[in-house]
């Protein structure tokens, strides 16, 4: 059931006056349409616009009356059933449109609205049982009780700090803190958002998946009468999955500032306005083509206060909530990435390490069950000694995966059913480890 402030925020305007966003800002969306379509009905405007159609008809009148629309059909049903068409006026205005921006899409909401919703919708997310976090980890080996260092990191929803050797899980762990994240409560936002008259794309096809709202459907409740009816949403605001950003070695400064784009003259919104709600996970943290310097003066503002500043091009400076977890994933040693006043600002730190003998064996026994290879103990144990013990080599949680997938490739090049031999094992692992020294 949504709270009576978001049933506030979500609620459809009646009338033009309510709109939080510039009466112009509209038109010219209005007038790009019309430019781009030729003859656009009252129903075509309300869906591609997000606006009810008395709304759009009020404004529409108002634009008839100044010679700038005209209208080319008339329906059965009054003005609700209008078709509009550009006037001579109304072409030179669009042209203009297009001069300002190429946007056309739903209508934005402005600066303030969106903040109130994510401030409202981050604040009142429900605690992650520590079931549900076990059931999330449970397709991974791990050490007894790992979640209990996840799960409060999860739950306050602020910063996570993964280090260790390569090749234990980090990623994977991440990944299932996002599908975790995923399965809670979906989150209403925007398309875009409107500022000093500009234009900022919030949702990303590749980082927003959409549900439908018959999926979750939001009630309120009249208090005098006890009965629940289903909210009217404004057609402006989409419910998603809770939002997954994860990021490599690509990351640039420009990430996270707002990009201008000078083509279609819109701002698209800064990796972590995308992820707010949900997770913005950077991954092999001090590899990225930023230091891990520019990123702390970067955030360490938002980190501290919750709050995040970006700038126009006009020179003005917007304030956006910073309301989602922020996990750093690092196979370098933290010391030397990091000083104190940065790790100071992360909630948790977990250390993800290599397994022991135990968690090893575990691990190669459930590969062997998902890649379907019988498990021999024989060549297990000769696996154990020569490759591990003997070398004094550090196990790593994805060595079992690697040497049984190389085994199957050796046998499959020689004709044979998947299985395990001593001979096989030492092939594979010839083949898959690389000794420096030597």
């Amino acid at each position: 059931m949504a709270s009576a402030e978001l049933n506030d925020i979500l609620a459809p305007v009646a009338r033009l006056d309510e709109l939080d966003v510039p009466t112009g800002l509209i038109q010219d969306i209005i007038f790009r349409l019309l430019f781009n379509e030729g003859a656009v009905s009252i129903s075509h405007f309300a869906e591609t616009l997000g606006l009810p159609a008395r709304v759009l008809d009020e404004l529409l009148s108002r634009m008839k009356q100044e010679h700038l629309v005209e209208i080319v059909k008339a329906g059965t049903l009054g003005s609700l059933s209008f078709t509009y068409g550009l006037t001579e006026a109304g072409t030179k205005r669009a042209r203009d449109a297009f001069e300002r921006s190429q946007y056309v899409g739903l209508i934005p909401v402005s600066l303030e609205a969106y903040n109130r919703a994510i401030l409202v919708q981050t604040q009142q997310t429900e605690r992650i049982a520590p079931e549900k976090v076990q059931e999330a980890l449970s397709h991974l080996i791990l050490p007894d009780n790992f979640h209990r260092r996840i799960g409060p990191a999860v739950n306050s929803g602020t910063s996570l700090f993964l280090y260790g050797p390569p090749g234990n899980g980090k990623t994977t762990v991440s990944q299932a803190i996002a599908d975790l994240l995923a399965k809670d409560a979906p989150i209403w936002l925007p398309n875009a958002i409107t500022v000093g008259g500009q234009i900022i794309r919030v949702v990303d096809p590749l980082v927003h998946e959409p549900l439908q709202t018959e999926e979750v459907p939001f009630y309120t409740m009249d208090l005098r009468s006890k009965t629940t009816s289903k909210l009217k949403i404004d057609k402006r605001w989409q419910l998603f999955k809770r939002p997954s950003v994860m990021v490599g070695g690509e990351l640039v400064m420009e990430s996270l500032d707002l990009r201008y784009e000078p083509v279609a003259k819109v701002y698209e919104a800064p990796l972590q306005l995308k992820a707010n709600g949900g997770m913005f996970l950077i991954d092999d943290f001090g590899r990225q083509q930023i230091s891990p310097q520019q990123l702390l003066n970067r955030w360490i503002v938002p980190l501290e206060s919750g709050i995040d500043f970006l700038r126009l091009q006009s020179g003005q400076s917007l304030e956006v909530p910073f309301r989602q977890l922020i996990v750093f994933s690092t196979n370098l040693d933290p010391g030397d990435l990091v000083d104190d006043a940065f790790l100071r600002r992360i909630q948790m730190k977990v250390e993800v390490g290599g397994p022991d003998e135990r968690l090893f064996y575990q691990i190669f026994l459930r590969m062997c069950e998902i890649i379907d290879i019988p498990f021999d103990k024989k060549s297990f144990v000769h696996l154990l000694q020569k490759w591990y013990r003997e070398p004094e080599r550090t196990m790593q949680s994805v060595h079992p995966r690697d040497i049984i997938k190389t085994v199957i490739s050796l046998c499959e090049y020689e004709g044979s059913e998947p299985h395990f031999t001593p001979e096989l094992v030492d092939e594979a692992c010839t083949s898959y480890f690389v000794d420096i020294k030597k």
